[in-house]
């Protein structure tokens, strides 16, 4: 009988043992798999300096781009702020690309929240920087050191994600769809968060002006920081 039991019980433990490891191995695979990319700078810009055609136009860019690579199942907002315009309120830019958590295209968390990638609570709190900062084919985008440089990124918006204080038309390239050289501009800011005035991703300088010519001429392409929504 003691004999029994004792293998019995060796038995329930193995089973155990086998059970639990069962579970933990569950819970690797899942925490082992890539998270979806929901964040991106755009590989090439609209073609047309900053006039793509309103925030619409804008935001159709960012899922036409990330359809090519297969994500376009879920919702892409260009990260924007346009200027109150016929009645309407101005936008700003944190408003429009969800809740988050959001993870680049190697599937490296860019920022938890809306708090987080804006600094709310603590400075600093995003992953954004050149070598996580990938356009939607998972490639780094050319800045600082590199031929052309191409970091300054239109979003029309100050370092919280708004549209800046006294800002008008002419301050969002006529809520991107201008691509006149003077006279308009746009709030940039530096993916590599090098260069300028300071280290901002969202909010270093004004471009020289709206035209393809203007925005290269002060480190740019007319690139669009991409969110998923959902």
């Amino acid at each position: 009988m003691k004999k029994t039991l004792t293998a019995l019980a060796g038995t329930l433990v193995v089973a155990g043992l086998l059970t639990t490891g069962t579970v933990f191995g569950q819970r690797g695979q899942g925490q082992g798999q890539q998270q979806p990319m929901g964040f991106f700078v755009t590989s090439v810009g609209g073609g047309d300096g900053a006039n793509y055609g309103g925030l619409e136009g804008a935001d159709k860019h960012c899922q036409s781009l990330a359809a090519a690579v297969g994500a376009g199942n879920r919702t892409w907002r260009a990260y924007l702020s346009a200027a109150p315009q016929d009645g309407r309120p101005a936008v700003h830019a944190r408003d429009r690309i969800g809740t988050g958590p959001w993870y680049n295209a190697k599937g490296v968390l860019i920022a938890q929240n809306v708090a987080d990638l804006h600094g709310d609570d603590q400075r600093d709190r995003n992953n954004i920087r050149k070598p996580t900062a990938l356009n939607e084919r998972g490639e780094e985008v050319k800045g600082v050191g590199d031929q052309p440089n191409e970091h300054d990124i239109l979003t029309g918006s100050d370092s919280h994600g708004r549209l800046p204080e006294g800002a008008t038309l002419a301050d969002t390239c006529n809520n991107w769809t201008s691509n006149a050289d003077t006279g308009v501009r746009a709030m940039v800011g530096h993916h590599d968060r090098l260069g300028g005035q300071n280290v901002s991703w969202n909010a270093v300088h004004y471009s020289a002006g709206c035209s393809q010519a203007a925005l290269v001429k002060t480190g740019g392409a007319g690139l669009l920081y991409c969110f998923a929504a959902d």
